[in-house]
């Protein structure tokens, strides 16, 4: 841990700068303090590789890793902005020395040590694999040695299955004798990869040296490829656990419970006493700044952006959501969630489902509605074809009833209220309070502003993503509706009732199917434009965030029907400050 130096800014976003943590090949890391008082470490990258768009894509993607993959072995990510430069991530601050510098200061570790040691980290890996993920950059100096057992850090190069490497300069991902032969010889890094840069990490804990020696790069290299690992000294069973894991063949390495079991541990690592010890080699954090000249200019927050490639053909769909090339605005930090498989979606064919997204001049494409107009052959936004008449919602937003009204050439224009909406985002929790909800198995991710200082949120208008991560493949559709609540009740004029306990529906976006288009692209609606509410047979058009300043709900709900849906996954953003 190093003072800040007269160049570092004095905040990050939200975070106020202690100390530098470090500094790597993508940027520098400080340690941060939250407004609340939370410590985190705060990546940013380096100014002259913010032109770099493999740069970005890989800095990007770690944001993305960390927030999906929730391990006791990894730090959650905490906030994140990847709009504009400075680019930056926080995560929590995990306390302790990197497992290389414990090592580099004692030496070697006793075989009983590394047993446990060798454990929790396969289980940690273990756990990151659950998620499709793969570390490929295990190393020494990815290893936090925290009280409560060891944390990968460092997810930069990590990729989920089916995921494009990213390389720089045409070599391997990962670092020099802790990267397996078959990355170096071309091959992708799966999670067999991940097994040979732990057995060669806990060979460097084993016997304080690098596993295949010393040199420049491709001298390593070519010994990780050729010549055994270094585990002169070492006690035989570890020898031989280590030997496994970096076997040159992928296929004969242990998995990871077989190296779990091997390790034969029946005690907390965090009961070793030598473990206990190495946390002393860590280094003191400072409650104030640690500077050593003047404060660096100060740097804001900037919202996370994606940009989306080409439509892929593999779905087979006809809908394209959005422009190649085109940046997009999805503010605030990537979410995860569990997904239901599809269907119920609708009778319809490809050809007759919405096309979503917007076109860089920000008009709707070709075949979209703007919200709150008639598609051909439905009444009014909210209501059931023409001529079945309204299909709106009665005193505080309760449904007026009517049988369910769904166009049979595709999905619901909007959804209406059925029963009271009982999802609630509480923004000092940061959490929701649930109603009925759906569970699956997909990964759905989402994006909304999480910070005040969001430029959105201070224009008055709020970009809302999702998307589907690893789509099964000819999925049926699967509709989604985007509902939109503040939280106090609106009347039929759209001004706040001062009704706190919020039950009704809330402001409503079409409907779209998940599905649609390629799935690593952003399905984009924006708040208030995009939404609108059905209350007593009126369309009432969404307020400005201004009229309800603080916690707004974000329902994401299934809809099969107008009338029937059902929320999958609540979130929120915090609009400012309440008024008196």
């Amino acid at each position: 841990m190093e003072a800040l130096r007269d160049v570092d800014p004095a905040q990050i976003g939200a975070h106020a700068l202690l100390a530098r943590l470090g500094a790597g090949g993508m940027g520098q890391v400080y340690l941060g303090r939250s407004p609340g008082g939370r410590l985190v470490a705060v990546k940013v990258i380096r100014d002259e590789i913010t032109g770099h768009p493999e740069a970005l894509a890989r800095f990007r993607r770690e944001a993305e890793t960390v927030r999906a993959v929730r391990s006791a072995y990894t730090a959650n990510l905490i906030d994140a902005s990847l709009a504009a430069a400075p680019y930056w991530l926080a995560t929590e601050y995990v306390a302790g020395p990197t497992l290389g510098h414990a090592v580099a200061e004692r030496g070697g570790l006793p075989a009983d040590t590394c047993r446990r040691l060798f454990a929790a980290l396969a289980e940690g890996l273990a756990s990151v694999h659950a998620y499709g993920v793969t570390h490929r950059d295990l190393k020494p100096q990815n290893v936090i040695l925290g009280a409560q057992g060891p944390q990968l850090i460092d997810f930069g190069i990590a990729r989920g299955v089916g995921e494009t490497a990213l390389t720089q300069d045409g070599q391997a991902p990962g670092t020099p004798g802790y990267t397996a032969p078959e990355v170096l010889l071309g091959a992708e890094a799966g999670p067999a990869a991940d097994v040979f840069a732990l057995g060669a990490t806990l060979a460097y804990a084993a016997t304080g040296r690098p596993p295949f020696g010393t040199g420049v790069a491709t001298t390593v290299s070519y010994r990780a490829v050729h010549e055994p690992v270094d585990v002169a000294g070492v006690e035989p069973a570890l020898a031989g656990l280590i030997e496994a894991c970096v076997a040159k063949d992928p296929a004969v390495r242990p998995g990871l419970r077989e190296v779990i079991a091997r390790c034969g541990v029946r005690d907390a690592l965090i009961d070793d006493p030598v473990y206990v010890g190495l946390g002393a080699l860590g280094e003191a954090v400072p409650v104030h700044e640690m500077r050593t000249q003047g404060p660096g200019p100060a740097r804001g927050y900037t919202p996370t952006q994606g940009v989306v490639a080409a439509a892929s053909p593999k779905r087979g769909r006809t809908g394209v959501w959005v422009a190649a090339g085109v940046a997009l605005a999805v503010v605030g930090a990537v979410a995860v969630w569990k997904l239901p498989l599809g269907g119920q979606g609708g009778q319809g064919g490809a050809d007759d489902r919405a096309v979503g997204g917007r076109t860089p001049s920000g008009q709707s494409p070709s075949g979209q509605v703007p919200a709150g107009q008639v598609p051909a052959g439905q009444g009014p936004a909210g209501q059931g074809p023409a001529g079945q008449g309204p299909a709106g919602q009665g005193p505080a937003g309760q449904s007026s009833g009517g049988p369910a009204a769904q166009s049979p050439a595709g999905p619901p224009t909007y959804i209406r209220q059925t029963e009271p909406n009982l999802d609630d985002y509480n923004p000092v929790l940061g959490d929701c309070t649930r109603g009925e909800q759906e569970t699956g198995i997909l990964d759905m991710q989402t994006a909304l502003p999480r910070s005040l200082d969001d430029p959105g949120l201070k224009s008055g208008k709020v970009e809302i993503g999702y998307r589907v991560k690893d789509a099964l493949p000819d999925a049926p559709p699967y509709y989604v509706a985007v509902v939109v609540k503040p939280q106090h009740e609106v009347d039929e004029n759209g001004r706040s009732t001062g009704v706190t306990d919020n039950r009704q529906l809330g402001f409503v976006a079409r409907a779209r199917d998940l599905y649609e288009g390629d799935e690593k692209q952003w399905k984009l609606i924006t708040y208030p434009d995009d939404f609108s509410m059905q209350l007593n047979g009126k369309t009432v058009k969404a307020p400005p965030l201004s009229q309800d300043p603080g916690g707004w709900t974000v329902v994401f709900r299934h809809a099969v029907s107008d009338a029937e849906h059902k929320s999958i996954l609540c979130d929120g953003f915090d609009s400012g400050p309440q008024k008196g």
